[in-house]
């Protein structure tokens, strides 16, 4: 039915809204929110008849570019440098190996010929950057694990996308030179590499050296950064979704002007994409159609999960020190999301036969791998003995905007029991010269800090202080030893105290 302005205005609020209040309902559930999209979008095909497949790509591809690039901004280069060699072997030759086992079980599973069941496994071959940054946020799962999920998540996008390009080529051109295919994919991944370097460095540049009149006008110009990078890479025929990662990890990791209102202003819009994205490929799929095939759909999900992802995880990872055990959660962790469904439409505006099969597959794939997977990723690291108390960390940092380029900030900490500074006065921190602690956050209330004030387990501390300093101000803090002034006063205690 056709909706007039206000009633797309009303409707769209609406879904934002009920996507908002879904997170919190799915992290009770220990469910990933991109299931209660889904099924929100397909729910509203009651009342919305939408099939623009080509839309739908537009706008899933821009989200995938928000979401890349909030998610690089975040990548610390210190956790993931460590585990670049498994991540990149997991982002090509186990995307590449996971590809192959899943398409020989989709050529016979769903009768498709040999080019078509390859298509269908490159198309969920690779994890979702989305899935993984939202569903690992909040697990203490071991940092070397995560850090390699997220790493392979981010990076493994631009492998999906030239398998499943470079198939439907070969399915609508069988003369295609595999030799050209293979130089395309080297092509392709070193411009992506070199261009999302290069401008990175280029927009850390350009945002501290640049006056704007407004503050809010560096978010925009950050994002609109990431839109290009994407744009121009893709133009030259690189990989954008490489170079969009790349170029945020290169500007998350330097110093840079209002980096704290980039950070928050991407992490909302990317929410907000999320929500939409996920709401509109709902919306091209009926329930009905996945009832149809339920079985086949099923037996390939567990496939995927049992058989294709392992092995492709195993064989990359065959002479990496990683354990039996790592291997193994890292393989359970292979969530699917909004890359298979985007890349799903590929097939379906190429004219593919079985476009519309391989596409309702995808999709329930889709859905098995976020119900399954990403409900019981806690449960299995916890059984595998994978999980740790991770030390309270000072990274979250809130710059002063009204101070400009004087280069103060004010860094967020919370004193966990483990913390060297637990139980230490303010005045045995031997802080740096022109830091402050401002404000200490005590079960809820504020408290006013003095020199007497004591640092107690679950503290949180506003500490201002210059970038310069931020890295004595948390070895300080957080470093192996007490700050030295206590170590003093325990040494004089000792004497003091009477002898056996």
């Amino acid at each position: 039915m056709e909706l007039s302005v206000q009633a797309l205005i009303f409707l769209f609020s609406t879904m934002l809204i009920i996507g908002v209040l879904a997170t919190k309902f799915s992290t009770r559930l220990g469910l990933p929110s991109l299931v209660l999209f889904l099924l929100l979008g397909m729910f509203l095909n009651n009342y919305i008849f939408f099939e623009n497949a080509k839309l739908s790509q537009l706008i899933g591809i821009v989200a995938l570019i928000i979401i890349l690039f909030e998610g690089g901004t975040q990548t610390k280069w210190g956790n993931i440098r460590p585990v670049l060699g498994a991540a990149g072997s997991l982002a090509t030759i186990g995307v590449l190996i996971t590809t192959v086992v899943t398409g020989l079980a989709a050529m016979y599973i769903l009768d498709l010929s040999l080019l078509e069941g390859m298509l269908f496994g490159s198309i969920v071959g690779s994890t979702d950057a989305a899935a993984v940054f939202s569903v690992l946020g909040n697990k203490n799962i071991k940092r070397r694990i995560t850090s390699t999920l997220e790493a392979e998540s981010g990076t493994n996008d631009p492998m999906a996308v030239f398998l499943t390009v470079t198939l439907i080529e070969v399915i609508q051109l069988p003369d295609s030179s595999i030799w050209t295919a293979i130089g395309s994919f080297f092509w392709q991944m070193g411009i992506g590499l070199v261009i999302g370097i290069l401008l990175g460095k280029a927009t850390t540049t350009v945002i501290n050296k640049i006056t704007l009149d407004a503050s809010g006008l560096y978010p925009v110009l950050a994002l609109a950064c990431a839109i290009f990078t994407y744009a121009f890479t893709s133009a030259v025929g690189g990989s954008g979704l490489l170079a969009v990662y790349v170029m945020a990890v290169y500007i998350g990791n330097n110093d840079l002007m209002y980096r704290f209102s980039i950070l928050r202003f991407n992490e909302g819009f990317a929410w907000m994409m999320q929500i939409i994205m996920f709401i509109l490929l709902g919306l091209l799929v009926f329930p009905e159609q996945l009832l149809e095939i339920f079985w086949q759909g099923l037996l390939l999900s567990m496939v995927l999960m049992f058989i294709a992802r392992p092995i492709g995880v195993f064989l990359s990872m065959l002479f990496m020190k990683y354990t039996g055990k790592e291997k193994t959660f890292i393989s359970w962790a292979g969530l699917k999301g909004a890359v298979p469904v985007i890349l799903a439409t590929y097939p379906t505006l190429a004219g593919v036969e079985n476009s519309q099969l391989i596409f309702n597959v995808v999709f329930f794939v889709v859905l098995t791998s976020a119900l399954i997977q990403g409900s019981s990723l806690s449960w299995l690291g916890s059984k595998l003995k994978l999980t740790e108390t991770r030390q309270a960390s000072p990274f979250p940092t809130m710059e002063l905007i009204t101070l400009g380029r004087s280069g103060a900030e004010i860094m967020e900490a919370t004193i966990s029991e483990d913390t060297p500074a637990t139980g230490v006065t303010l005045e045995d921190l031997t802080l740096p010269e022109e830091t402050l602690i401002t404000a200490i956050i005590r079960e809820g209330k504020v408290i006013t800090p003095t020199g007497s004030s004591v640092l107690q387990t679950g503290d949180t501390l506003y500490v201002l202080t210059h970038k310069k300093q931020r890295d004595q101000v948390r070895a300080l803090l957080f470093g192996k030893k007490k700050p030295k002034r206590t170590e003093e006063k325990d040494e004089r205690k000792a004497k003091k105290a009477p002898k056996d």
